[in-house]
């Protein structure tokens, strides 16, 4: 069976996007307000993937979730954690380019 993780889209013209470079650039963006984003509670059963396929349209964005919010890779976390949700996909990907 693979990983979780095995279907990310951390590969995109050739070029890694979900890196250790490119969550310190979605962090750093949110923190400086360039990034908009929506504050989100986690409720009881959600995951990150849950809320970037309901954000996203796929849950396979939830690193920029995690990356935004400065929690790691950790995909479960306890009910109550804010979360910094992007409002802009496309704003991502062209941030990090």
């Amino acid at each position: 069976m693979p990983s979780r993780y095995a279907f990310t889209p951390r590969v995109s013209g050739g070029r890694a996007i979900a890196t250790v470079s490119t969550s310190s650039k979605i962090f750093n963006g949110v923190e400086s307000g360039t990034i908009k984003f929506s504050s989100v509670v986690l409720k009881q059963g959600q995951r990150l993937d849950h809320i970037a396929a309901t954000a996203y349209g796929s849950a396979s964005y939830w690193w920029v979730i995690a990356a935004a919010s400065g929690i790691g890779w950790g995909m479960q976390l306890p009910p109550g954690t804010i979360l910094r949700v992007p409002k802009s996909l496309g704003q991502i990907l062209a941030y990090i380019r």
